[in-house]
Parts: C-alpha cells; sequence; structure tokens
C-alpha cells in the first residue's frame, strides 16, 4: 500500500429532514432532522480493506451512499484520489460521473439490485455504455467476458442470454459484483454483500472479493454488522454507533484489544470457533437512542455497563492509543 490515501472523507454529515405536519408547517415549527452520519472521518488507503460495522441504524449504509454520491452530504468534505468529490468536474475537483467510473458499489440485495427484464450480457455492459467505453461489439463482448469471468461466472458465454431470475441468489450476486468491475474501478464498496446468501455461499463470495483485491490492487470499504467475517477479510475495522466512528484500528488490535465498550459488547456475542477463547456476554440494555434527539454528552452512555456521571456531559472524541487505534470513551481520557 501507499502512503496516499484513494479515499479520505473528513468530518462527513449526512442529516435527513423530517417531513412536517401541515399544522407544523404553519406554525413554522423547526424542521427535525436524523442525524444519519454526524462527523466521521477517516482515510483508506490503496490496496486497502476498511471494515465499516455496526447494528442496524448506526449510519454504516448512509456513509456508503454518501461516499458514491446516492445521497448528498450535509456538511464536511469527500477526497477520491485527493481531489475534493463535487457535482462536475474541475481543475481540483472530481465529478460524480467520473467518480462512479473510478468506484462502484455493491449493494446488498443482489435481485433488488439488477434489472429482471435485461439479458445478464445487457446488465454487466450497461456501464460500458453510460460511460463510453468498448463502443465496439468486440471490444464490449471481450470486456463483459472477462468481466463475468473474474467474477466465478464460467464460462462467461453461457450467462450472456440468461435473465436474473434463472440464477441462483450466490450467482445474481456475482453478476453484480462482475458489473462493478467491467469499468475496472479503483474502489469497491461492498454493502453487506453476503447478508443476503445461504452461509454455504458467504465464503465463495468473501474468497471472490479477497482475491479481487490481491489480482487488481482494488481499495475495498466493506459494510458488514457481522463481526465474524471481519478478522478473515479486513485490515483495519471502524466501529460505529449511532452515526460516528467509537472505534477505529487495525483489525488484529481492535478485535484482540477492544477499547470502547460498544465494541466490546459486540464482541462478546460473535460467534466463536474454539469454545475456550468464547468471552464473557455482554447484553446491553435499552433501545437504541432515536437519531433525531440524540442524548448529551456520549451519545453511547443510556446503554453502556460501564457509564459514570460524566458520561452525560462531556462528549468524547477519539483518542489515540496507539499509531493505528484510535477509541472515543471518556475511561480512556482518563
Amino acid at each position: 500500500m501507499t502512503p496516499n490515501p484513494i479515499l479520505e472523507a473528513r468530518e462527513l454529515h449526512t442529516y435527513f429532514l423530517v417531513p412536517q405536519s401541515p399544522f407544523e408547517a404553519l406554525m413554522r415549527r423547526p424542521h427535525l432532522s436524523v442525524k444519519a452520519v454526524d462527523g466521521v472521518s477517516f482515510a483508506l488507503m490503496r490496496g486497502e480493506t476498511l471494515a465499516i460495522v455496526g447494528e442496524s441504524g448506526c449510519g454504516k449504509t448512509t456513509i456508503a451512499r454518501t461516499l458514491i454520491g446516492l445521497e448528498a452530504k450535509t456538511k464536511g468534505e469527500i477526497l477520491f484520489d485527493g481531489k475534493e468529490v463535487a457535482l462536475r468536474d474541475g481543475q481540483t475537483a472530481i465529478g460524480l460521473k467520473h467518480l462512479r467510473q473510478r468506484a462502484q458499489m455493491i449493494f446488498q440485495d443482489p435481485y433488488e439490485s439488477l434489472n429482471p427484464r435485461a439479458t445478464i450480457f445487457d446488465i454487466v455492459a450497461e456501464p460500458l455504455v453510460v460511460h463510453g467505453l468498448a463502443k465496439g461489439e468486440r471490444e464490449r463482448t471481450a470486456a463483459v467476458t472477462t468481466a463475468l469471468e473474474d467474477a466465478g461466472l464460467r464460462p462467461a458465454e453461457h450467462y450472456f442470454m440468461r435473465y436474473p431470475y434463472e440464477l441462483s441468489g450466490g450467482q445474481r450476486q456475482r453478476v453484480v459484483i462482475a458489473s462493478a468491475l467491467v469499468l475496472q474501478p479503483e474502489l469497491l464498496i461492498a454493502d453487506e454483500p453476503v447478508s443476503m446468501l445461504d452461509v454455504s455461499i458467504r465464503a465463495e463470495i468473501l474468497n471472490l472479493l479477497r482475491d479481487l483485491r490481491q489480482k487488481r490492487g482494488i481499495s475495498v470499504i466493506f459494510i458488514t454488522h457481522d463481526l465474524s467475517t471481519v478478522a478473515y477479510f479486513a485490515d483495519r475495522i471502524a466501529v460505529m454507533y449511532l452515526g460516528r466512528i467509537v472505534e477505529i484500528g487495525l483489525t488484529r488490535e481492535v478485535l484482540r484489544d477492544p477499547q470502547h465498550p460498544y465494541t466490546k459488547a459486540l464482541l462478546s456475542v460473535a460467534p466463536a470457533p474454539n469454545p475456550r477463547l468464547r468471552r464473557k456476554r455482554v447484553i446491553l440494555q435499552g433501545e437504541t437512542p432515536n437519531p433525531i434527539n440524540l442524548p448529551s454528552g456520549c451519545r453511547f452512555h443510556p446503554r453502556c455497563p460501564v457509564a459514570f456521571d460524566q458520561c452525560k456531559i462531556k462528549d468524547p472524541q477519539l483518542t489515540v492509543l496507539s499509531e493505528t487505534h484510535q477509541a472515543a470513551c471518556l475511561l480512556l481520557e482518563k
């Protein structure tokens, strides 16, 4: 990996306005916002895999959609290859269309992300048409063949004229991966790419993504709620809670010695292949706070088993534990 990051997020915020009733609008009440992403910063190095983990509703999918331009950021900066991502290309900016040629997203549900009325060939070739690449029929066929076979669908010609409903879930996800690979991107953002698949197929897709990273040198952001897959696949882990990163570091450091109480709770309930290595389970009490009305101080304190009085007042920032490990907890500051 080179020291220059391919992707950076700097104090990224993505808020969604809550619809108002006619009465609220008439009374001119202020708009409330869902703070889906609330001040996230990280850098992704070339050839690296960063896993973003957390329970449902923590904002990890919103980060993925914001990075690729499917959601508009409220404030903050997104930099790709050192240039800020903007609506159009500029001397110091990279436009969304240019970004999407170099960065692609793999969605969670392979069936919903495929056009059921299009053949597999047309689905995989569509990005080439949109970006004006591989204009000749022979060149387009060669690109589609390479993408499908790199995604594990061999021989590719057997799939050209088939439709998504004729494929299994694992095959459909490989088609999604092929349609992302056909542009030869530098970055893949995979949003829970194996959560809709059978357990027997998950390992195959994870192996495929790992091999593609090694073969093509692709950087990967891997969104998941399953910590059991992270140790095998990711170089670094970022743990999210209520729109914030609460711990980030090398995979081996975070899994071996978690520092944030939320990370410890997640790891305590993750399946362990060796029963002797199982941790004592930490079952969090209560519901996740409403992202419209966040708690004061540390946003994890209503559910934290080790919270103390100061946690209700002070909002902790990421504390540097080592060159490759940070966590946001007042206990670490003390």
